[in-house]
C-alpha cells in the first residue's frame, strides 16, 4: 500500500503499474489517486460508513482526475466528503441512489396511480392528466426527478404563461403536489427539493361574463335554427380541397342532445360536467330535482325549473347518461366527453364567440342577482357551500337596490318641490 504526500510532481511522477494500485496521501487519511495499467488516473476517497471501525466494510468514491482536478481541489473535495462521513454522512450510498433516482415521468405514473386516481375526483383526474400530458411530461418528463431544478419549472411557467397564465399556475402548483407526494412517499432520495417551491404565480383577474337579454335572444335563435336546418357552414375559398363540401351541403346540424345540454346548463345553473355525467336514474321527474351524488362539492341537489324538466322529459332515453354520447347504450358506455365542437359553432352563429360553456352558469347567476332574488338562494341554486363563492355577484344585486333608492329619493325630492 504506497503512501507519499500527493501533490502536482509527485502525481505526475507515480510508477507505471501493472495492475490496479492505489497511492494512498500520507496526510489524509482515506484520500488517494488510484492509478490502471493503462496509465488512467482518478482521484478516490475511502471510508467506514456510519459508527466505522474494521466491522463495517470500506466504501470508496470516485471524485474526478487529476486532467479536470488538481491534487489542492482534490485535496479540499476529499476533507468536506471526509467530514460530512464523520456526522453520519454515507456520500458512495448518496450518489448510488442519486443513479438511480426514478425519472419525471416514473414519478409522475406512481402519483397518478397511488395518489391521484384513488383519492381524487374525476374532473380533478381528467384535468390533472391533461397538463401532465400536455406540459409536464412533454418539458421535464425525461429528466432524473431529484435532477429538475427551480430554474426548470420556472422557465416552464413563464413559457405557457405567455398565453395562458392561469394554466401556468395549476401546472407549477401540480409539480409541487407530485413532489411532495414523491418525498413523503419516500419514492425520492432524502433531501430532494420540490423545485415549484417558491415560484411566483401570475396574477389572476377573475373573468366576468354575463350574457345580456340581447345575446340570449340570439343564442336561443342560434340553438334553434343548429337543430332544425343547421347552420351555415363558414368555408374558405381559398383553401381548395376536394373534400370540400358541396355548396348545398355547407351547414352544420347539432343533435338533439347537445342542444338539451346546452339548454340545461342556461337553466339550471349547473357545471358542465355535472351535466354530461347526468343519469337518467339521478332525475326525480315527480319533484323536479337532479340528485347529484358526487359534484364539486360533494352530494349535490338541484332544483329544475318549468323549461328545465320540459327538455328532460322530451329527450329520448337511448343509455344510462342523460345527454347521450357515441357510446350510449353499449356495455361499457361512458358519457359524453364535452360540447366544444356543437357550442363553438352556435356561439360564432350568435356573435358571442368570446363566451365560454362556464359563462352560461354566470349568467344563470347574475339574472338571479338582477331580479333580486337574494344572493343566499341563488348560491343555493348553484350548489355554493360558501357564501363568499356567491359575493362575486353582489354588484349584479346592486340594480334593485338602485330602483329602490331612486324611488325614495324621488319622493322625498318631489316633497322638497312642494310635489
Amino acid at each position: 500500500m504506497p503512501i507519499l504526500k500527493l501533490g502536482r510532481r509527485a502525481v505526475t511522477g507515480l510508477p507505471e503499474v501493472t495492475k490496479t494500485t492505489i497511492f494512498y496521501d500520507s496526510e489524509l487519511t482515506g484520500f488517494g489517486v488510484k492509478v490502471t495499467a493503462t496509465g488512467a488516473q482518478s482521484w478516490i476517497v475511502e471510508y467506514r460508513p456510519g459508527e466505522g471501525g474494521r466491522r463495517v466494510a470500506k466504501k470508496r468514491l470516485v471524485i474526478g482526475t487529476p486532467s479536470t482536478l488538481s491534487p489542492e481541489k482534490a485535496r479540499e473535495a476529499a476533507e468536506k466528503l471526509l467530514a460530512k462521513v464523520k456526522l453520519g454522512a454515507d456520500p458512495a450510498a448518496d450518489r448510488g441512489a442519486a443513479r438511480k433516482a426514478e425519472t419525471v415521468d416514473e414519478l409522475i405514473d406512481s402519483f397518478i396511480e397511488k395518489h391521484l386516481k384513488p383519492k381524487r375526483k374525476a374532473g380533478t383526474i381528467r384535468l390533472s392528466t391533461g397538463y401532465i400530458k400536455n406540459h409536464i411530461r412533454p418539458a421535464i418528463g425525461k429528466k432524473k426527478a431529484n435532477a429538475v431544478t427551480h430554474s426548470d419549472v420556472d422557465r416552464l411557467h413563464r413559457k405557457i404563461g405567455e398565453t395562458h397564465s392561469v394554466t401556468a399556475n395549476r401546472v407549477v402548483a401540480l409539480i409541487g403536489t407530485i413532489y411532495a407526494f414523491g418525498l413523503k412517499a419516500k419514492v425520492l432520495p432524502k433531501g430532494t427539493e420540490n423545485p415549484a417551491a417558491g415560484i411566483e404565480h401570475f396574477d389572476e383577474r377573475q373573468r366576468q361574463r354575463y350574457l345580456t337579454e340581447e345575446e340570449l335572444q340570439r343564442l336561443g335563435d342560434a340553438l334553434r335554427e343548429a337543430e332544425t336546418t343547421g347552420l351555415p357552414q363558414v368555408v374558405d375559398e381559398a383553401k381548395k380541397s376536394k373534400h370540400a363540401r358541396k355548396p348545398e351541403n355547407r351547414f352544420v346540424k347539432i343533435d338533439q342532445h347537445a342542444a338539451a345540454a346546452l339548454r340545461l346548463l342556461l337553466f339550471t345553473g349547473s357545471r358542465l360536467r355535472e351535466i354530461l355525467d347526468l343519469r337518467w336514474k339521478e332525475y326525480d321527474a315527480g319533484r323536479g330535482l337532479l340528485f347529484l351524488p358526487d359534484s364539486k362539492t360533494g352530494q349535490k341537489t338541484v332544483v329544475l325549473s318549468a323549461p328545465a324538466i320540459a327538455i328532460l322529459d322530451a329527450l329520448p332515453r337511448v343509455g344510462l347518461y342523460v345527454i347521450a354520447g357515441e357510446s350510449a347504450g353499449a356495455k361499457d358506455e361512458t358519457p359524453r366527453a364535452d360540447l366544444n365542437r356543437p357550442w363553438r359553432a352556435v356561439r360564432k352563429r350568435a356573435g358571442i364567440e368570446d363566451v365560454r360553456i362556464h359563462d352560461l352558469r354566470h349568467s344563470f347567476a347574475s339574472v338571479g342577482a338582477g331580479s333580486d332574488l337574494g344572493l343566499p338562494i341563488i348560491g343555493r341554486l348553484l350548489g355554493h357551500t360558501q357564501a363568499s363563492t356567491t359575493q362575486r355577484y353582489a354588484h349584479i344585486a346592486v340594480h334593485p337596490a338602485k330602483r329602490a333608492a331612486d324611488l325614495i329619493a324621488g319622493k322625498i325630492a318631489d316633497a322638497m318641490n312642494g310635489k
